[in-house]
Parts: structure tokens; C-alpha cells; sequence
């Protein structure tokens, strides 16, 4: 019984030994790796504190083909002389911690963090082969720089004053919409691929600015950057309630369409050059976007009544302002008719009075009594008769 004892006794301390080593190497385990973490979630390129676990979350996976039952890309100008996209060029000095969009578009691709495409005329390609030289884009467009600590000829980065970033030209955005209908959840959504910042610059001799497209950034890179940038969109709130992302997420903004993907590769200019056909032609194009997901669904008893109630007000007004219409052109046509009665017997009353005015003017001819014929032998034969009677 004592070796039994004494085995057991051997036993339990092994065992208590074991399980001491384990929760210490799983502690120095769990230890190392939450620091990594730390370092790596402190470790953000500049003082926009975007890690690389928030890119990672805002990343939007893009639904396949394949998931989708219907897709459109538009083309959209953004003017920022328009009230409801003034928040994307304002303030156009840096104040208060906030900045334009056009110059946390500069600065990020000053110090390298996000890459942007060449603007090809009629086509965007988002590939390596044209990813932008940044170097050759800020000589392009005469904007002066100096290279920055760190820079390297595989990542070179640059150091632009606040004053020599041309932010105050920057007066029109491109947007590449992604009109998509998902059919796996059932919904209709408008997804932004990409931005392109549009300078407008007239010449030596003054005249119409010229319009300069500069580069295509995706959305999808720049989103994380905008999620930490405070805006304020009302003139009577000045609380910066919202964030870039947000403002492009809530399409708060307003745009014409100046193309759609087509088989040709030309822009609505091009297949409609008469203005007013153009203006129908992006109107349609709108209504379309904006009516595609209603035409999927069968429309409830509610919205039945409510589409017919729409149609009955809508008829009754047609029918009002016909019966309007028909009234006024019979107070017209009775008005007209009165006017000439009135002319008609005003000139029956003319007529009247000129012809008795004619006939005491004219005085009637005297009429000559014809002569009574002589006597003759006839006439003393008769006397005779009567003076036969008397006697």
C-alpha cells in the first residue's frame, strides 16, 4: 500500500507540473500576440489612425457576376458650384481640422498610401500597367513639391505646401456608379468603383477655363480615409454630423450623367448633340435607374389603392382643367359672337338711318294729271237725250 501511495503522490506532481508549463506557455503565447496586434493597429502611416484592420472591415467584397440578375455603369459629373456638393470643396483652406477632399486626395497620394490610374480618355483600367506616376502627374500640372523624409526610388513620397495644392481649381469630380441588383438579398444598390478630380484652368490669355481630367482613384482604397473625415452639409447645422464615406454612401450628392457603358464607348454628347435630346436622353436614363427595382415586385393591396387614388386625382385635374379650357373658349366664342351682334345691328341702325337720311334728301317728282279730251259730236248727242227726258 505505501508504493501505491508513493506512485500515486509521483503522479499528481507530474501531472500539476504539466499543467503549470502549459498555462504558462499559452499565457506567453496569448501575450506576444496581443502585442503584435497592438503595434500593428497603432502602426497607422499618418494621423488619420486608418490601421490596417480597418481597411481590412471597410473593404467592400463586390458581389460576382454571377450573384447578379442586372448591373449598369454610369458615368456621373459632380459640380461643385451646386449647393448640394459644396461639402466637397469647402473649406478650401485647411481650418479647424478640416480639409477638402481634394487634399486628403493630395496628401494621401503624396506619401504614397493609396495608387491611382492614368485617365484614359473612354476607358479606365485598374490594373499596375497603368497605375499613376505621381512624380510625372504633379510636373503635368505644374504643382511644386519636394521630396520627403523616407523617400525611396520604389516608394518615393513627396512634401506639398498648403498653398501649392491647386485645391480652389478643383471644381468638378468624375463618379463611376455601379447600379447593381443583387438576387441573393433581393436589393437594389448603387456602389461608387471609382473618382476622378477634374482641375479647370484657362489659359495665359484668360478666356473659358479648359477642363483637365487629372486621375482615377477607387473608391474602395480612398474609404477608409474618409470614414475619419468630419464634415458639415447644412448651412443651418453646423455640427459636422457626417463623414465623407457617409456622404457618398447616402448619395447626398448631384450629377448629370455624361455616359453610360455602351458597345460604341461614346458619351451621351456624342450620340445626342442636340442639347434638349441630350437633356431627355439623361432624364430617361435617371428614370430609369430610379423605377428598375419597383417594376420587380408585385405591388401590395396598399399601393394599389394609393396608384389608384393617384390616377383618379390625377385624371380629375385633367378633366378640370379641360372643362376650363372648354369653358373659356366659350365665354370666347361668346364674347366673339356678342361683338358681332352688336356690330351687326350697329350697321343695320347705320344703313337704316343713311337711307332716311337719302329719302328727305330726294324730294318726290310732281306728277302731271293728264288733260281731259275735247267734246265732240258724242258728247252734244247726249245732251240732247237729256234734254229729251225733261221735257
Amino acid at each position: 500500500m505505501s508504493m501505491i501511495r508513493k506512485y500515486l503522490l509521483i503522479l499528481l506532481t507530474l501531472t500539476a507540473a504539466l499543467s503549470a508549463v502549459a498555462q504558462d506557455s499559452s499565457s506567453s503565447a496569448v501575450m506576444r500576440r496581443g502585442g503584435a496586434d497592438r503595434k500593428r493597429g497603432a502602426a497607422a502611416t499618418d494621423g488619420s489612425q486608418v490601421t490596417e484592420r480597418m481597411q481590412m472591415f471597410m473593404e467592400s467584397n463586390p458581389v460576382s457576376d454571377a450573384d447578379m440578375q442586372w448591373m449598369r455603369v454610369i458615368y456621373r459629373q459632380i459640380d461643385l458650384t451646386r449647393d448640394p456638393n459644396t461639402p466637397l470643396y469647402f473649406p478650401d483652406e485647411p481650418m479647424e481640422g478640416q480639409e477638402s477632399l481634394f487634399r486628403i486626395i493630395m496628401r494621401l497620394l503624396a506619401n504614397g498610401q493609396i495608387a491611382a490610374y492614368d485617365y484614359l480618355d473612354g476607358r479606365e483600367v485598374f490594373t499596375d500597367k497603368y497605375r499613376l506616376n505621381v512624380r510625372d502627374m504633379l510636373d503635368r500640372f505644374h504643382v511644386l513639391y519636394t521630396p520627403a523624409k523616407g523617400s525611396t526610388e520604389k516608394n518615393p513620397k513627396f512634401e506639398i505646401d498648403d498653398s501649392d495644392v491647386p485645391a480652389t481649381e478643383v471644381l468638378t469630380y468624375y463618379l463611376i456608379e455601379r447600379w447593381e441588383f443583387d438576387r441573393l438579398s433581393n436589393r437594389m444598390r448603387t456602389r461608387i468603383e471609382a473618382i476622378c478630380p477634374v482641375l479647370h484652368r484657362s489659359g495665359d490669355f484668360g478666356g473659358e477655363a479648359v477642363k483637365y481630367p487629372m486621375f482615377w482613384i477607387k473608391m474602395d482604397d480612398l474609404r477608409p480615409y474618409l470614414t475619419t473625415q468630419n464634415i458639415f452639409t447644412d448651412d443651418d447645422n453646423n455640427l459636422a454630423t457626417c463623414t465623407y464615406a457617409d456622404y457618398f454612401q447616402l448619395g447626398l450628392y448631384e450629377g448629370d450623367i455624361y455616359k453610360t457603358r455602351n458597345l460604341r464607348n461614346q458619351s451621351l454628347m456624342q450620340l445626342h448633340q442636340d442639347p434638349d435630346e441630350l437633356k431627355h436622353a439623361q432624364d430617361s436614363i435617371q428614370q430609369r435607374l430610379d423605377t428598375y427595382e419597383q417594376k420587380l415586385w408585385v405591388p401590395s393591396l396598399d399601393e394599389l389603392a394609393a396608384r389608384r387614388e393617384a390616377k383618379e386625382l390625377a385624371e380629375e385635374k385633367a378633366r378640370e382643367a379641360a372643362d376650363a379650357a372648354e369653358n373659356g373658349e366659350e365665354s370666347a366664342t361668346e364674347e366673339k359672337s356678342s361683338d358681332k351682334k352688336k356690330t351687326t345691328v350697329r350697321s343695320t341702325r347705320s344703313k337704316r338711318g343713311s337711307a332716311k337720311s337719302t329719302a328727305k334728301k330726294a324730294k318726290p317728282s310732281k306728277v302731271k294729271k293728264a288733260k281731259a279730251p275735247k267734246s265732240s259730236g258724242s258728247s252734244s248727242a247726249a245732251k240732247s237725250v237729256r234734254n229729251r227726258r225733261k221735257r
